[in-house]
């Protein structure tokens, strides 16, 4: 995985999404749900409540295709409490090892 890497692999170039989940998204389980769907993918990053009622999410992985179809497994999960999403590009973070929960 790119974020684990000790060499880059000059084959592949990982790829960061930020997202910001609204709805019914805190005091349902957003976070650990989401966190244990994430660890059924090789990707890195954290999931966290937003002050505002929101959940940030940022996830990185080696390819498009990893992050396209986790995010697409998350709004199935969660289609009934998501009212809006926005997703946008980020800067990956080589130093991410593991998916995490952040408080």
């Amino acid at each position: 995985m790119c974020a684990g890497s000790q060499q880059p692999d000059s084959s592949a170039e990982a790829v960061c999404l930020r997202a910001i989940f609204q709805g019914r998204v805190q005091g349902v389980g957003f976070r650990y749900r989401t966190s244990r769907l994430a660890h059924q993918y090789p990707i890195t990053g954290f999931v966290k409540n937003l002050s505002d009622g929101t959940v940030e999410l940022v996830a990185q992985a080696e390819s498009k295709p990893i992050l396209d179809q986790f995010f697409d497994d998350m709004m199935l999960m969660f289609a009934t409490n998501v009212t809006d999403v926005s997703i946008q590009e980020s800067t990956p973070n080589p130093i991410w090892t593991k998916f995490e929960i952040k408080r």
